[in-house]
């Protein structure tokens, strides 16, 4: 297993006690072919699900309601889809290209699951393999204390939680519907494959290092995922290979 580069994982521990998010990890290379170009729009892919609606509306989730994303919000090449696969990672991986914007999990039969995400902005991008280590529905936000000390506006927002000072989850929490905790080993890396409440980001680099899904998308890996998932994050000098329908 690669492991975590030392000045990769300082900076990302740093740039999660900033914003109280996550950080990541470092990188083995990966072919994948999906049968569109990334630009291709979603029509000429095999897709998942239906149409825009009924993967993307509106959703009842328990106590909560997940909202319906605009479709002038996520565009159709970061719409989720099944496509071609060719990489070597086993059927139950999944795959980051942080440099396209996307999230594989491999399936059986040559295919995988392709979702949009956004992911770091450049100075906290990250690579390298980690391990779903565990798994949380609405998960809730702990900004560190000196989050709170720099924006004590963010105050308003909290309660006394169970694991301290936080954002309890829900529809407005920063973390989503669903959040996957990545670990190297015990260590946790402090980056997480998250919901998003601000589906426009994705296809961006905005976060401080962690995935960001829209909620459906990512309540859907997260039902197809388990504890234990490997997780390979692609560095940006690692060649990615897309065949052209």
């Amino acid at each position: 297993m690669t492991q975590l580069n030392r000045r990769s994982l300082l900076a990302g521990v740093s740039s999660a006690a900033a914003l109280g998010l996550g950080g990541c990890v470092g990188g083995q290379q990966s072919q994948i072919a999906a049968n569109v170009p990334a630009s291709a729009p979603a029509g000429a892919v095999v897709s998942q699900g239906g149409d825009f609606n009924s993967m993307y509306g509106e959703l009842k989730d328990g106590k909560f309601v997940v909202p319906a994303v605009r479709q002038s919000d996520l565009g159709p090449a970061f719409r989720r889809a099944e496509v071609s696969y060719s990489g070597a990672e086993a059927p139950g991986t999944i795959v980051i290209d942080p440099a396209a914007h996307y999230l594989y999990l491999v399936q059986p039969g040559g295919k995988a699951m392709r979702y949009g995400i956004g992911v770091g902005r450049e100075g906290f991008a990250w690579s390298g393999d980690s391990t779903v280590n565990s798994k949380q529905e609405w998960p809730d936000w702990y900004p560190p204390k000196e989050m709170l000390e720099r924006r004590p506006e963010l105050l308003k927002q909290m309660s006394q939680l169970q694991s301290g000072t936080g954002m309890p989850g829900g529809p407005s929490n920063p973390l989503g519907a669903r959040a996957h905790y990545l670990y190297q080993g015990k260590v946790d890396t402090l980056y997480r494959i998250h919901g998003t409440n601000e589906p426009a980001t994705i296809g961006q680099s905005v976060s401080s290092g962690c995935i960001r899904m829209v909620n459906q998308d990512v309540m859907d890996l997260y039902q197809r995922t388990n504890v234990g998932t490997k997780v390979v994050v692609l560095g940006s000098a690692q060649p990615m290979k897309v065949a052209h329908s």
